[in-house]
């Protein structure tokens, strides 16, 4: 059987922890920034976590990952 492809876009916004987990950036912070509160913007700069039926669907994506 041939390789998998690995999804291009997955690949730039997801990555796998050591315990199996997949994390990505929060949306929300490239601009209009100003009207925003600031404990918000604090907020985005954290990593968020995928839930387990999201992680399923993103070892498809990254079966090499």
């Amino acid at each position: 059987m041939p390789k998998m492809k690995s999804h291009s876009g997955a690949k730039k916004r997801f990555k796998k922890t050591a315990t199996g987990k997949w994390m990505h950036k929060r949306a929300g912070k490239r601009h209009l920034m100003a009207g925003m509160p600031s404990g918000q913007g604090r907020f985005l700069r954290k990593s968020d976590k995928l839930t387990k039926t999201e992680g399923k669907i993103m070892n498809r994506f990254l079966p090499y990952a």
